[in-house]
């Protein structure tokens, strides 16, 4: 079974490169790796970070264009000496299929190289946790990829899929559906636990890019937490979780209510649900403040990242919560909303393919 590794790894900030010919696909992916976590960074910035030599460097660099992986952005004047000109991954180098399934549907989007969204599609599952359409999926990931050029289909690195541990009810098993997957589609497919997933999106892709140390929370069905120190992720030994997502917010309104849909459909609002949001607003707030402040108490963290699929305003109105409660965290919505699990599976190839291991 193809695992992806549970970060976006970092190694670039402070590995040293190799000037050897034997390795240079080993050099290549360091300097990718240093691109996919920069918006943009010149030869110099290369050097300093990685050791390589400018020579070297200006070898890996050519190779990568004519691949179509990186391109040149405008060259910076105004410096002493000679203008330098940044060099930045090529958004249509490569794309990426990510997969989530999730408690009441799974999403599946296509992304590019620097992770926007080129193509997002849900899929309703049968009942509420409940996963049992492998055939289905694997359509909608062939109809996902039908929505690329042919060139661009020629480009894509491979699946991600974001699952839940432990599976869901009814669901195969994920060994099973990973064999499945990569028999039907014919592309390599990368598996990673759905919420490690979205915390490694975040932060390829979204607000944590440039954050070393955070907490990670994802608001699903329920509430769930990873660390992130020095830009790898842990876990911890078991799938725990607060019992205060949009499971909880569901439980409070009357059965067959039109609101319940909604809650799980990403929208730019939630329905209204009067004093029934806002005593699970207030406990959800609560359950977060006390994850904050107990691992506080062990290691110093300057921001929380909140990532969901509810509207982002829902969360914002969280973020400021746990930030007027605890002055000294910066807590910040993450920028994969509508999706994060699966723009989270999505990273998964290009970290698997592209950077160091």
């Amino acid at each position: 079974m193809r695992f992806a590794p549970p970060n976006p790894l970092r190694i670039a900030d402070r590995a040293s490169g190799l000037n050897s010919l034997s390795v240079r696909s080993y050099n290549e992916r360091l300097v990718l790796s240093l691109l996919l976590q920069n918006e943009a960074t010149t030869r110099l910035e290369i050097g300093e970070k990685t050791g390589l030599s400018a020579q070297t460097i200006s070898v890996i660099v050519r190779s990568l264009e004519q691949e179509g992986l990186v391109m040149r952005g405008e060259a910076q004047k105004g410096r002493v000496g000679p203008p330098t000109t940044p060099i930045m991954l090529n958004p249509e180098g490569a794309y990426s299929v990510g997969v989530s399934v999730g408690y009441r549907n799974s999403h599946i989007v296509v992304v590019d190289f620097i992770g926007n969204v080129q193509h997002q599609h849900v899929m309703p599952h049968r009942a509420a946790g409940v996963f049992d359409a492998s055939e289905g999926l694997a359509l909608e990931i062939r109809n996902a990829i039908a929505s690329l050029s042919d060139s661009r289909r020629g480009r894509i690195a491979g699946i991600g899929l974001a699952l839940p541990t432990p599976p869901l009810e009814a669901g195969p098993d994920h060994a099973i559906l990973h064999r499945f997957m990569e028999a039907e589609l014919g592309l390599p497919v990368f598996v990673q636990n759905d919420i490690t997933a979205a915390a490694g999106g975040e932060s390829l892709f979204g607000a944590a890019r440039q954050l070393q140390d955070f907490l990670f929370f994802y608001l699903g069905a329920r509430l769930h937490s990873r660390l992130v120190l020095n830009h790898q992720i842990y876990n911890g030994n078991s799938p725990l979780s607060d019992d205060v997502g949009m499971l909880a917010l569901e439980r409070t309104l009357p059965a067959g209510d039109a609101a319940v849909e909604k809650l799980w459909t990403p929208s730019q609002a939630l329905p209204p649900m009067g004093p029934a949001f806002e005593a699970w607003q207030q406990a959800c707030a609560q359950s977060l403040v006390r994850s904050v402040q107990s691992l506080l108490h062990f290691i110093e963290l300057k921001t929380v990242v909140l990532s969901s699929f509810i509207p982002p305003a829902a969360c914002e109105a969280l973020c400021d919560l746990i930030h007027r409660e605890i002055p000294t965290i910066d807590a910040v919505v993450g920028k994969t909303s509508a999706a994060p699990k699966a723009i989270g599976a999505a990273s998964l190839p290009f970290s698997s393919r592209f950077m160091v291991n």
